[in-house]
């Protein structure tokens, strides 16, 4: 057997100078958790866990639901380098994984006073849904404590007339209102949480998986942690994990209250707030969480694309002819007004006008490709099942239920007098397998497709219709 104690410590050793060198979180000044199935509870949820994000990436921290939030800084300032690779200033690093992000905002501050406290001016770092018509800036929730001991649904409101609850779950039995021996600065029977709030997607197309969607850039707790060493950031344009994986953020995105970008030359104080109101059924509320921060260094070396095109999410099914599309190009994570953005679809009967409005004329999956007039390498995509209203006709679909049985397990059949085709569609829009002449009466094997929420899409030579599936 060879010797591998030489390589293992050489290893070791690189990993120990890597950490040595890098600027972590020196210091938390302040932790205020919104309610959550991971408050009041190690290791997620008490104030020694806000001192777990000190010094590396292994830290265990859940800032709540929406609003709740940590204040920390470095030993030194962050200085807005542009040598730093891809123009990256820092890195958050969450514990986010596949299919289940949980973003949240991030707010930079420069001691302009001087006095080493963080009561200066705080600057958002506008991510890639700041312009989206649902975000909302100025978002404010009161949450209610029910006074109980064990874990009991937690009433809130908000300013946009609102309300709710952060529902408890059968897994984490403790209250989910911060208790008052550990957090005493928060009032004991309600308390105000402010900040700025994004839409958070969610898939539910598998029964026992619920997903949170990924954002395109700018958010903590949003993409995968990678590998040592954690001071090489991602490049956050391009939505892949390639370096240390986290979440990359560049000072120069900060805008002011009114949306403006600003110049920050340094920043000494960062916030992260969980950014969304989102509840996941039995995964439980949305919560942003934090493992640890690095400053980035100065590297011109590592290079990448610095555009990219987002477009907001469309339904995961459209039952609408006319649907506004809100699609932007950004430059270094700034917005683009004046971007030529073309467009692609998987339908002749899908256009797009020059106000992005969406128009469709028939029913069945569609693909949409935004792509960047100027270079064409930079695109992206979304994709949808249209399902719009249609007089089906009586000589060929019967009144009752299509498909039976629904819910089903192994088989299914479908209702119909005449030969069709069908396609089967996943719920997202992805096109599962189709039958060109579907006979009426045969059985349809679905036994081996994963349970969830299927559309079953029914094609007749002038007629059309969509139909849902529980598959068990």
């Amino acid at each position: 057997m060879k010797n591998f104690f030489p390589l293992i410590l050489g290893i070791l050793l690189l990993i120990a100078h890597e950490k040595a060198g890098a600027q972590y979180i020196a210091e938390v000044l302040e932790y205020k958790p919104a309610p959550g199935q991971f408050i009041n509870a190690a290791p997620w949820g008490t104030p020694h866990s806000a001192q777990s994000i000190i010094g590396g990436v292994e830290g265990t921290l859940s800032l709540g639901a929406f609003g709740g939030y940590v204040v920390f800084r470095f030993e030194d300032v962050v200085e807005n380098d542009p040598e730093n690779p891809y123009g990256v200033d820092f890195t958050i690093f969450g514990n986010a994984m596949q299919g289940l992000s949980e973003p949240g905002i991030v707010y930079v501050m420069n001691d302009k006073n001087q006095n080493g406290l963080a009561d200066d001016t705080w600057y958002e770092l506008a991510g890639s849904d700041h312009y989206f018509s649902t975000s909302l800036s100025q978002y404010e929730v009161n949450y209610i404590n029910p006074h109980q001991h064990v874990a009991t649904d937690i009433p809130w409101t908000d300013n946009q007339g609102n309300d709710g609850f952060i529902f408890a779950n059968n897994t984490h039995t403790q209250p989910y209102y911060p208790m008052h021996d550990s957090f005493s600065f928060i009032d004991p029977d309600q308390y105000i949480l402010a900040g700025s709030k994004i839409e958070l997607p969610k898939d539910t197309t598998q029964l026992e998986i619920t997903k949170f969607m990924q954002r395109s850039f700018g958010y903590a707790d949003n993409q995968i942690i990678g590998t040592a060493p954690y001071t090489i950031p991602d490049n956050p344009y391009t939505n892949k994990k390639e370096n240390s994986g986290g979440d990359p953020f560049d000072i120069n995105w900060a805008v002011d209250s009114f949306g403006n970008y600003i110049t920050l030359d340094k920043i000494h104080f960062i916030k992260v707030q969980t950014a969304v109101m989102q509840n996941g059924g039995w995964l439980g509320e949305a919560s942003t969480e934090i493992r640890g921060a690095v400053d980035v260094a100065p590297n011109s070396s590592l290079q990448g694309p610095l555009d990219m095109i987002v477009i907001r999410d469309l339904p995961p099914i459209l039952d609408t002819s006319h649907h506004q599309l809100e699609v932007f190009a950004f430059h270094k994570g700034h917005m683009q007004q004046d971007k030529e953005i073309l467009f692609k679809t998987s339908m002749e009967e899908a256009t797009i006008d020059e106000n992005h409005l969406l128009t469709v004329g028939t029913s069945g999956a569609l693909e949409i490709t935004a792509i960047l007039a100027e270079d064409t390498t930079v695109r992206t995509s979304v994709s949808t099942l249209v399902e719009l209203p249609s007089a089906i006709g009586e000589h060929i679909f019967q009144q009752s239920s299509l498909i039976f049985p629904n819910p089903a397990l192994n088989h299914i059949n479908i209702k119909l007098k005449e030969k069709v085709r069908i396609d089967f569609y996943q719920a997202n829009g992805n096109l599962i397998f189709s039958m060109p002449e579907y006979i009426p009466g045969k059985s349809i094997p679905i036994g081996d497709l994963p349970a969830g929420l299927y559309l079953i899409h029914i094609q007749a030579e002038h007629h059309n219709k969509t139909a849902k599936l529980i598959k068990q």
